[in-house]
């Protein structure tokens, strides 16, 4: 009950017929959370939004309690204006005594104290790739050291590209550690994207059974999704990021100028991410994206920083309750089956992640729609800003349904030998992690967007 000395509100509901369902909404002016478990069919979970708040979802096996944060964007703004892209922004990801920041903003790294607060020892190893090295890697050593002579710097460079996320590059890594003779107190620090990303925080989990590692995303989808919730590894070549662990790391450090260098390609690749969120869980977000893509393709500075900053707080927050993707965090990898198959089958690096995300989030959208979850002004919808993102809506003519089938059979989501995908289902920024769907219809989609 609120009170104009106490205006924070708390209210429990549930729905009738002993349904296995209720909503929790906490509400304190302006901002409020909400959090719906439901636990309609087994092994399913759902995940539905609404205006002002976030709803979150739970698994019906085995739920976890979890906290929920407030994030510094409650209320979405309507306007790119209304966003400083040069005022730094702090995420925080719960996770108790392994919490860590989130750094967003312009010029960070020209600002040590925000990396060197989080190296414990005086040993760094900072990993980046042949791209990315020329343009930054003294620019961080400088920021790490900057005032700082007793920590010394050491780099491996590794060759830039999906198809090197693989375990003999990571291998070079452990080697460099070890000749350097590193310790349980050294750092390791991932410059890069998200294959740097994933395979240097991989290291950093298993080099001497865990060392800290900060990370320092220089792609859109890295930014917006891979450095951010402790999933490290590296692909298997029957499979993509079969191989690795949940490794959370001290900090993020978003800095946005370093997206002055980034390929078209890859740009709208990482928006591929930055519209899941909208699609899954984040209705007003997607409504904004709908607005600003114009903004977002021409590298506007503040709707970037939005955009980079609401990604992160959607991501944060699922985090925060499901750190292991027991249930609610499944749902990020919406167009991810599909996906993945195709970089699998298609050949790890042909296409870009965000790329292939796309065509399979259009495929997860029809498949929605054919099970008559969706309507198809939301199918129209997705197509629309694709489009407008320059990302593909079709997976590659040289995919097959038998190349899907294959692939996404030993997908991380099957469980007792039934493939649990990620489907929209009610109004927009509402989804399903299920494994309780119409096989016929998963075969219609796929034959639908494959010539054999």
């Amino acid at each position: 009950m609120a009170s104009a000395a106490n205006p924070f509100s708390l209210s429990v509901s549930s729905k009738p017929n002993n349904s296995a369902d209720f909503f929790l909404r906490v509400q304190s002016p302006p901002n409020s959370v909400s959090l719906q478990y439901s636990f309609a069919s087994p092994g399913s979970i759902e995940l539905n939004s609404s205006r002002g708040g976030n709803l979150v979802l739970s698994s019906s096996r085995g739920v976890r309690s979890g906290r929920i944060r407030a994030s510094s964007a409650q209320v979405m703004d309507q306007s790119v204006a209304k966003t400083d892209a040069r005022a730094p922004t702090v995420v925080e990801v719960d996770l108790g005594n392994r919490s860590y920041p989130i750094y967003i903003g312009s010029g960070l790294l020209d600002q040590p104290h925000l990396l060197q607060r989080h190296v414990h020892g005086k040993r760094v190893l900072v990993v980046t790739n042949n791209t990315v090295a020329p343009l930054y890697l003294d620019k961080v050593v400088e920021a790490l050291t900057q005032g700082n002579p007793n920590v010394s710097v050491e780099s491996v460079i590794l060759p830039d590209g999906e198809k090197y996320k693989q375990m003999d590059t990571l291998m070079k890594i452990f080697d460099k550690a070890i000749e350097s003779r590193l310790d349980r107190r050294s750092t390791f620090v991932a410059l890069g994207g998200g294959v740097i990303g994933d395979m240097c925080g991989f290291a950093a989990a298993a080099f001497l059974r865990g060392v800290n590692f900060i990370q320092i995303p220089t792609t859109v989808m890295a930014q917006v999704d891979s450095s951010v919730g402790g999933k490290t590894g590296i692909n298997h070549r029957l499979g993509k990021n079969l191989i690795g662990a949940f490794y959370q790391p001290q900090c993020v450090l978003i800095d946005t100028d370093t997206l002055n260098t980034l390929p078209d390609r890859e740009l709208a690749s990482g928006l591929a991410e930055v519209i899941k969120y909208g699609l899954i869980r984040d209705a007003e977000f997607f409504e904004w994206q709908e607005k600003n893509m114009q903004a977002l393709m021409a590298r506007d500075p503040s709707a970037l920083a939005y955009a980079i900053r609401r990604s992160c707080e959607n991501k944060a927050e699922v985090v925060s309750l499901d750190e292991k993707e027991s249930g609610l965090r499944a749902t990020l990898n919406l167009g991810h089956t599909f996906g993945h198959a195709i970089e699998t089958g298609f050949g790890y690096g042909q296409w870009l992640h965000g790329e292939a995300v796309a065509a399979g989030m259009v495929m997860a959208v029809d498949m929605s729609y054919r099970l008559g979850w969706i309507d198809d002004s939301i199918v129209k919808r997705v197509d629309n800003i694709l489009q407008r993102a320059k990302l593909p809506s079709t997976p590659p003519e040289a995919m097959t349904v038998e190349m899907f089938k294959s692939v996404m059979a030993v997908d991380k989501k099957v469980a007792d030998g039934l493939l649990r995908l990620i489907l929209l289902k009610g109004p927009l920024g509402n989804c399903v992690f299920t494994g309780d769907y119409d096989r016929k219809i998963l075969d219609e989609t796929l034959h639908s967007f494959c010539k054999s």
